[in-house]
């Protein structure tokens, strides 16, 4: 167990430490949006996460993703790792260099506490969150919907549906492109609202 007083996370708020440091999250999909929930959570001190994406760093991914210009061609799974265990060394990082689908969506999340939906194709995203809804019943899922362009800081809210989650505006498409600034925002909204559920519960890895 981490002494909240003795360690980096030493100004968290009280008790959340210890909740976060036995908690885990899956998070499907290492771009934009699963980088940078990824990268808070760590800091926040979450315990254990399960990361998975078949992709590798490219240099357009820099603009808004947490990677490094070295890090460019490398699995972005492993590089993702490696950035979070600078943050951490005491994370537990898993890491599947996999396509998600429907056959695999459970079975490599199905120990984790929360589930963050972070992929790009809209038809990857209805097949995910369509297996975890059916396939992991009860475990809170959180999505993003509506990241694109710059400003309109205001449009974007938090859409809470039973067990699913959906951050975003709702509307902005990508042909808008992508920008740090709000892809951030939308990662850290969606983070903060997965600290403030295992606050509010007793959940615990592998539960």
């Amino acid at each position: 167990m981490i002494a909240e007083e003795t360690n980096a996370f030493r100004d968290n708020p009280p008790g959340l430490t210890v909740i976060l440091n036995s908690s885990s999250v899956g998070i499907a999909g290492a771009g934009g949006i699963g980088s940078n929930v990824a990268s808070v959570l760590t800091r926040a001190g979450l315990g254990r996460l399960i990361i998975a994406d078949f992709d590798s760093v490219e240099l357009p991914n820099l603009n808004r993703q947490f990677y490094f210009r070295d890090q460019i061609g490398y699995p972005k799974v492993e590089a993702l790792k490696h950035n979070l265990i600078l943050i951490n060394p005491d994370a537990e990082i898993e890491i599947r260099n996999s396509l998600i689908d429907s056959e695999n969506a459970c079975s490599i999340f199905k120990d984790c506490d929360v589930l963050v939906e972070a992929v790009d194709s809209e038809e990857t995203k209805i097949v995910l969150l369509e297996s975890w809804l059916e396939g992991l019943p009860g475990k809170p899922v959180f999505s993003c919907s509506g990241i694109a362009g710059f400003g309109r800081t205001d449009l974007i809210g938090v859409d809470r549906r039973q067990n699913l989650t959906i951050v975003g505006d709702q509307e902005s498409d990508l042909s808008l492109g992508t920008l740090s600034s709000r892809v951030a925002i939308v990662a850290a909204m969606m983070a903060n609202e997965i600290i403030e559920l295992l606050m509010g519960s007793d959940a615990t890895c592998g539960t």
